[in-house]
């Protein structure tokens, strides 16, 4: 039986230490022509408002869409007009861009419409000069709109999953190349200016990576292995990026990589399969990558996660069910102190990778539907934005902290039935009942001391019966097309989870006693 979460104390007098928000510093989202639209850019500003994210990250800065490369008389000359439009939308909702170098203009790429619904570019440059002037002259033109003082607070990454043949059509040391170039440009037009990468997806635990492209045949230690959480699971070129940086003596101001704690394996014909490691593989994840680079020639460098979420699918029912919200919390949770940022991907749906989702639910990656309404995930960033900046106490499911002059706490509900990063959900909803329906209810027991007699405070609880848009499009029949009425009904209906109104005793004390569902999340914090 999974034992109650029960924490007696002494809030005025207790010690605490700096908390950073580091979960909250970066989000994903799908492609920069997306982010010309109305409902994307007010959706960013909703996940900022209620997720308080700083930098937005995503691809096709250079896609064809955006038509940003030109070049007269075969020198660079590019047009910004819709990367103007697009980031200046971004830093007007209060986020800033988190840079993506990628993927390759058409008129450079080696290859044409090799990944994606909307074919980007995932092959190196014909010219790798040319790549490196398009590069200069971009930064360069976003100090001259937005100034130094502005652009040195962005990020700058090269590229997205250089490891991934469909991302790169090239090699690893094509890869490192690319790499030089970039951050050389970079630092042409200001020195202080922040780049890194490898920008790699995501942690094997075998051989497959080691040469200068993918070998399939190495999958075979996963998908004959009686225990995944048993292998010896590594960042991919990470340490090989670093010792080449520092014998080239390159700048690396950050370090990025993908810890999707997930594998997607072939057999030896080919056929796919889809794995899932333990519930604690994200913060194991992360606790190496703090080491290796506490331990490599870059040891002051930033460490970014740029993409991760419970799977790297854009069709996996689970995204929009409260397990994925407790995954999130309780991962986070587990991983404070280790990194500079954990970037979910994405905050929304409207993301065509595949291209448009045919449901208002249809398992994408973001935290908001197409229309808008906020999922599980949503709540869980809020909830976890609603954290003070000192941390009191954290245990396995629990954090206090101090907000201001008063308490704000986190607690999640993930059983321990489920031994598993939340099982992912294709085809149909089938696995994500499931585990949905798996687990016992759990209690929270507060009792907090030396807190202003008369403070009101308030516990809100998120789970399958508040708060959740999906049971209400499910009320409502779940149709493909829902009327206004419908999507404002079920954004009504999510708005919020269940709501306990309480106060602070005379003599100091609050008081919380509350019956947690398998997978809510409940946030305490003063009103």
């Amino acid at each position: 039986m999974e034992p109650d979460l029960d924490l007696t104390l002494d809030f005025a007098g207790a010690p605490d230490a700096p908390l950073d928000h580091f979960w909250s510093r970066v989000v994903g989202a799908g492609r920069a022509n997306e982010g010309l639209r109305a409902d994307w850019q007010g959706q960013l500003a909703q996940a900022h408002r209620l997720g308080g994210f700083g930098y937005v990250r995503f691809h096709g800065l250079f896609h064809g869409d955006m038509f940003v490369y030109r070049e007269i008389d075969g020198a660079v000359a590019p047009s910004f007009h819709y990367v103007d439009l697009l980031f200046d939308a971004i830093l007007a909702a209060g986020v800033r861009p988190f840079v993506e170098f990628g993927f390759c203009p058409p008129e450079l790429a080696r290859e044409t419409a090799t990944v994606f619904w909307w074919g980007a570019n995932g092959a190196p440059p014909t010219d790798y000069a040319k790549w490196a002037e398009l590069v200069r002259a971009t930064v360069e033109h976003w100090v001259g709109r937005y100034g130094i003082d502005e652009v040195r607070t962005w990020y700058f990454e090269v590229w997205n999953e250089p490891n991934l043949g469909p991302f790169f059509r090239g090699t690893r040391s094509e890869y490192f190349e690319l790499y030089r170039v970039s951050a050389e440009a970079v630092k042409s037009v200001d020195p202080t200016l922040r780049v890194g990468g490898p920008a790699t997806s995501n942690f094997v635990p075998d051989s497959r990576f080691d040469g200068e492209t993918e070998d399939t045949t190495q999958h075979e230690t996963v998908l004959t292995a009686p225990d995944l959480d048993s292998l010896d699971w590594q960042p991919v070129w990470l340490e090989e990026f670093l010792r080449f940086c520092a014998a080239n003596r390159l700048p690396v101001d950050f370090i990025s990589c993908h810890p999707y704690p997930t594998d997607w394996a072939l057999d030896g014909h080919g056929n796919g399969r889809k794995l899932t490691r333990g519930v604690d593989a994200t913060p194991t994840d992360l606790r190496l990558v703090r080491e290796i680079v506490d331990a490599g020639p870059y040891p002051r460098a930033e460490i970014h996660l740029t993409e991760w979420s419970s799977s790297s699918s854009s069709r996996d029912f689970t995204h929009d069910y409260p397990q994925a919200a407790a995954f999130v919390v309780r991962s986070v949770l587990a991983s404070i102190g280790l990194v500079d940022s954990l970037a979910y991907w994405t905050f929304t749906d409207v993301f065509e990778e595949e291209g448009a989702g045919r449901d208002p639910f249809h398992g994408g990656f973001g935290m908001l539907s197409q229309h808008g309404v906020a999922k599980p995930t949503m709540h869980a960033y809020r909830m976890l934005n609603g954290l003070g900046d000192r941390l009191v106490h954290r245990q396995d499911g629990l954090v206090v902290t101090r907000r201001g002059t008063g308490v704000a706490a986190l607690a999640v509900h993930y059983p321990d039935e489920v031994a598993l990063t939340v099982p992912a959900s294709f085809d149909t909803r089938d696995v994500a009942d499931r585990t949905l329906a798996t687990g016992r209810p759990r209690a929270l027991r507060l009792r907090i001391a030396g807190l202003v007699p008369g403070e009101r405070y308030e516990l809100e609880v998120v789970d399958a019966e508040n708060g959740w848009a999906m049971a209400e499009w499910t009320r409502r029949g779940r149709g493909t097309n829902p009327s206004v009425a419908d999507v404002a009904a079920i954004r009504a209906s999510a708005e919020r989870g269940a709501v306990t109104r309480l106060t602070v005793s005379g003599d100091g004390v609050l008081e919380v006693d509350a019956r947690l569902r398998p997978w809510a999340i409940a946030l305490l914090n003063r009103i």
